[in-house]
């Protein structure tokens, strides 16, 4: 059973790092990275993981877990500098990449190398990755577990940490057998760390499985968002659906704003429709090639593009600065998947709006978050006879984006096929959640065979290592 935290707790504006037990070398990281106080689940957590306790960390997201487990093993990296040292695993790539780049920037002053290890990329520059032995290595379950069954002369047997990042995640995205394997070929003699937003009874097993004597910090309620977001929702028949969208983001014109939809179908048409409208819109999700992936979260975090349209792939633990709206354009189908979503916006303290679009058929959906949630959400102000003169315009997009999405279509397939007879088979891809909710669909073709690197971090000459 894992023991919970009961300490009194300290006022993280009080506290700073160094007071926490970390380093000079990493505190001076975080002061580099405007990390200026830790947040809550840092001052819980760290000073149980400094003394080599096993974690359950809970805390509704954009609090900060990422430098919560990050910066304890840095330290003990510094402290006893190995290869492989430590495996982040993490439901989706983006995810992953996010994380990695978190270790990177906490670990540049001490020359700390990473590798990205993820569905959708070449497994032979990974298999190189690997072999340069680096410290951190940041995964998706799938993956991994095909390289330590594939990739000669790699193993983990000496690893001496790993984080199961958004466990609730990877356990629904039935990554379960995936992690029982690798499991099965790591040492038991670890330092585990589990850490999301939500606990559920998958995790609560997982934790039997896999964690020693832990300490379970928890920083929030199982249902709850941040004070500093404005909620809201929006009423209307479903034939007025996009019109209503359209008129929303003209009156949120220059706001950074991400969409999220329910299938990969409607988030490439919407997004088709936005662009005939002059909106800078761009789709995310989990069925396009794995270099647009990173190319449209980068377009967006620049601000290249304003307007982000996703499946549920960019809802769990994706910090985009500076996001301003969350629209759902489809009602969740669980508070958890509520929660975080509109966690994209309103993170580290700022303030953020959102506001979900409910039909005639999406009323007791929006009833039950509320519920959960403890809280009604608010009306969002508007004059229904002003949304519908967009009508006119919006059924011509409409048209032009059911045109555009034929011929994509059609193209996609001619591709597919030809990739198909040139490789032989499907490229293997990790299961992000826009791939379950759209049945597995083949919409835009394959998961791209990006022939990058698996995401091989930078050393730095000054490095301890």
């Amino acid at each position: 059973m894992a023991s919970e935290q009961t300490t009194d707790k300290k006022d993280p504006e009080e506290t700073s790092f160094t007071d926490l037990g970390i380093i000079k070398p990493l505190s001076d990281a975080c002061a580099q990275l405007n990390f200026k106080h830790p947040t809550e689940i840092q001052c819980e957590s760290i000073p149980w993981a400094l003394e080599g306790r096993d974690i359950i960390g809970l805390a509704q997201t954009g609090s900060g877990k990422t430098a919560a487990f990050a910066l304890p093993i840095l330290q003990a990296l510094w402290e006893a500098p190995q290869g492989l040292f430590a495996c982040v695993m993490a439901p989706t790539r983006e995810l992953a990449f996010q994380i990695s780049e978190t270790f990177e920037a906490l670990g540049a002053l001490i020359g700390v190398r990473c590798a990205v290890i993820v569905g959708g990329m070449d497994m032979m520059s990974q298999s190189i990755a690997l072999s340069k032995k680096p410290h951190i290595l940041v995964c998706t379950p799938g993956r991994l577990a095909d390289h330590l069954e594939n990739t000669k002369g790699f193993s983990l047997r000496n690893l001496k940490y790993l984080v199961m990042d958004e466990a609730d995640r990877l356990l629904d995205m039935d990554f379960g057998p995936k992690i029982d394997q690798i499991l099965k070929v790591i040492p038991k003699e670890r330092h585990t760390y589990l850490f999301s937003a939500t606990m559920t009874t998958k995790v609560q097993k997982l934790q039997r499985a896999s964690l020693n004597n832990p300490v379970k910090v928890e920083v929030s309620t199982k249902y709850s968002t941040v004070s500093t977001l404005l909620q809201h929702y929006l009423f209307f028949p479903l034939k007025h659906k996009d019109c209503y969208l359209v008129y929303l983001l003209n009156e949120l014109a220059g706001h950074s704003t991400i969409i999220f939809t329910r299938t990969v179908n409607d988030t490439q048409k919407i997004a088709i429709i936005l662009r005939n409208l002059g909106f800078p819109a761009i789709p995310l999700h989990g069925q396009l090639a794995q270099s647009k992936r990173l190319g449209a979260l980068n377009k967006f975090k620049s601000g290249a593009r304003n307007i982000l349209v996703a499946t549920d792939v960019a809802s769990r633990g994706l910090d985009i600065p500076m996001v301003d709206v969350v629209i759902n354009y489809d009602v969740p189908t669980t508070s958890k998947d509520y929660i975080h979503r509109v966690g994209r916006t309103a993170r580290a303290g700022r303030s953020g709006k959102s506001c979900t679009f409910v039909t005639q058929y999406d009323v007791e959906l929006i009833q039950r978050i509320e519920k959960d949630l403890n809280r009604t959400l608010d009306p969002y102000p508007l004059e229904k006879e002003d949304v519908l003169l967009l009508q006119e315009r919006v059924s011509e997009a409409q048209r032009l984006a059911v045109h555009e999405m034929k011929e994509l279509a059609a193209a996609g397939k001619e591709g597919k096929s030809k990739r198909m007879r040139s490789e032989g088979n499907d490229d293997d891809r990790d299961r992000d959640d826009d791939v379950v909710q759209a049945g597995g669909g083949k919409f835009g073709g394959k998961a791209g065979a990006n022939k990058k690197s698996g995401g091989k971090g930078k050393s730095s000459k000054r490095g301890r290592f």
